[in-house]
């Protein structure tokens, strides 16, 4: 059973014929103990605080069933580990992209990603989390500069918290041409329009640091943590 924040996608599994919902990762709409292995890509490093990141991570963990497994993957800081430079950096094509255009320029973060709604955490883990985020021990600041900066695509990480450009894409692409250009229509004496860049948030999680909230967690219990490719990497086991 897969689920995804985007119904788009979810539609073209089921052209498919797989099963899959739309959902929220922090509240999955699936009985608590009823699966035997989850699967996490690229998800929990666009989550924009620490509480809910490891918000996620609870209700991955309420799913299983006890002896469960999990396997992780979010995007690593390191790029280059080992002095082996990761897929995501040696894909850096020769044309210059728009994002060079807007390297180390800053936009306005969104303040409207709010703490969790907890109604539907109904295992021991989630709830005592969650609950711990919402009473006043939680002693958050405010935040003093809600800027980040935006990434150059196909470069090494500079900031943990970052947003990365977004290309939507329309039209052919003509040789020697902007890749955001989108081609107006046959005959059309307009001149190409620019297609829009969207900025999505990301966390980049530095080495140990998954593994390290994972190991917080007292419901499960890490029985693997590796590098791949520009990703940390964790597998966990449901006690």
């Amino acid at each position: 059973i897969g689920c995804d924040r985007s119904k788009n996608l979810v539609d073209i599994c089921g052209e498919k014929n797989f099963q899959a919902l739309v959902c929220d990762a922090l509240s999955v709409p699936i009985r608590s103990g009823s699966c035997d292995a989850c699967i996490s890509i690229a998800v929990i490093h666009h989550f924009s605080t620490a509480e809910r990141r490891l918000a996620t991570i609870c209700e991955l963990a309420r799913l299983l069933r006890p002896g469960g497994t999990a396997l992780i993957y979010v995007w690593a800081m390191e790029q280059e580990y080992k002095n082996q430079k990761s897929k995501y950096l040696k894909e850096k094509n020769g044309s210059k992209d728009k994002e060079e255009e807007i390297k180390n320029g800053m936009v306005q973060r969104p303040l409207s990603d709010q703490m969790p709604d907890s109604s539907s955490q109904d295992s021991a883990c989630s709830d005592r989390r969650l609950n711990d985020l919402k009473d006043g021990s939680s002693h958050a600041k405010p935040v003093a500069d809600s800027r980040l900066p935006v990434h150059t695509n196909r470069t090494s990480f500079h900031s943990q918290d970052l947003l990365v450009p977004w290309h939507l894409k329309g039209g052919t692409k003509k040789k020697g041409e902007s890749v955001d250009a989108v081609l107006s229509p046959a005959g059309s004496k307009e001149s190409p329009q620019l297609s829009p860049v969207f900025h999505r948030y990301y966390h980049v999680f530095c080495e140990g640091e998954l593994e390290a909230v994972c190991r917080s967690l007292d419901c499960v219990r890490v029985q693997k943590s590796y590098y791949d490719q520009g990703n940390w990497c964790v597998v966990l086991e449901k006690l």
